[in-house]
């Protein structure tokens, strides 16, 4: 466990919370991995509210808004983890990686933005074609693409 996980589950169990300046003595990489410990160790909440505490203090961090994304994706808040995913995207800029655009496109097709994710996919295979996940992705959005093109049609 890190340094930073079980001092935050020690404060926890007295009923207090680390403060920004607390966890400002750590880096964004060992706030990343508490997190993830966190998550691990089923604890939920402490690991959302470390979250919030390492966005406020390094808010153009790759660590952060990735696993700020990857909580919000697990809570299932579509909304605020495509703009936490498009966030790391813009940090990332030409480095992005597979993953990132993986992450963003599940977010927007979850957050029944399928023109976008569309989008988001297509730009991740041109930098990775032979990315399978991407590719994945690809054929779900062209199914459910091809399903409204079939329901608008019924309609007219």
């Amino acid at each position: 466990m890190t340094v930073l996980a079980q001092e935050i589950i020690t404060s926890a169990q007295v009923g207090r919370m680390l403060s920004d300046r607390e966890v400002s003595r750590f880096k964004p990489a060992e706030i990343r991995e508490a997190i993830q410990t966190l998550v691990t160790e089923g604890k939920d909440g402490l690991a959302i509210a470390l979250g919030d505490a390492g966005l406020s203090l390094y808010p153009d961090s790759e660590d952060i808004l990735a696993i700020t994304g990857l909580l919000a994706l697990m809570r299932q808040e579509w909304s605020l983890a495509v703009e936490l995913m498009d966030q790391l995207r813009d940090v990332q800029q030409d480095k992005t990686p597979p993953f990132t655009y993986v992450m963003l496109v599940r977010a927007l097709r979850c957050n029944l933005d399928p023109v976008r994710a569309l989008e988001v996919v297509n730009q991740g295979l041109a930098k990775y074609p032979d990315q399978i996940e991407l590719a994945a992705e690809k054929l779900i959005l062209k199914d459910f693409s091809t399903a409204s093109s079939a329901q608008e049609t019924s309609e007219h």
